[in-house]
């Protein structure tokens, strides 16, 4: 079962989306490719405005928002139809030797949703907590920032490639964040 929190336009939200049975999904550089290129892709063309992210093996973290005109709730929606039609094709393409038990279980996942056609690899909803004050803010961005070194993959925030501590360490990073 997924989170389903209220997302209002022209707010920004911490916001983590988990893909199901908690696969670690994004260990090759492949499926986190189209994670940083969905992303741009959001922030070029759907208004989407991301503050801050971090991704995982088999989460993402973001603290994002939009203008008043654009529709968070709608952008992650198509993020993440996008996405998953994007990785599926990826495992089946590319050589995976995860490729039978990823496609099973993605398979085994959305087999009783009449939504889903074939695969699901989101799980439903989206946890979303608005950002209300400069110190939750500060704290989420933290939070965000310090997951890949409390999961012991780096020593520091900003050597973990796949995140936008690099850009707040005045490195470029992969994603086109705007700096809070």
């Amino acid at each position: 079962m997924g989170i389903n929190n209220k997302i209002s336009a022209g707010n920004s939200y911490f916001i983590t989306l988990t893909i199901v049975e908690w696969i670690d999904i994004f260990t090759r550089p492949v499926y986190k490719q189209i994670m940083v290129d969905s992303m741009n892709h959001c922030i070029r063309n759907k208004g989407l405005h991301v503050y801050c992210w971090c991704l995982m093996t088999n989460h993402l973290h973001l603290i994002a928002g939009t203008e008043e005109k654009d529709n968070l709730s709608d952008i992650l929606r198509d993020f993440k139809k996008y996405t998953s039609k994007a990785i599926i094709k990826a495992i089946r393409e590319i050589p995976e030797s995860r490729q039978n038990w990823l496609l099973n279980i993605f398979w085994y996942s959305g087999k009783n949703n009449r939504k889903i056609k074939y695969y699901k690899v989101w799980q439903n909803g989206n946890e979303a907590k608005e950002i209300f004050s400069v110190d939750f803010l500060d704290q989420k961005k933290e939070y965000i920032h310090n997951n890949p070194v409390r999961a012991e993959i780096v020593a520091n925030p900003e050597n973990y490639l796949y995140s936008s501590a690099r850009d707040y360490a005045g490195e470029k990073g992969l994603v086109e964040v705007e700096i809070v």
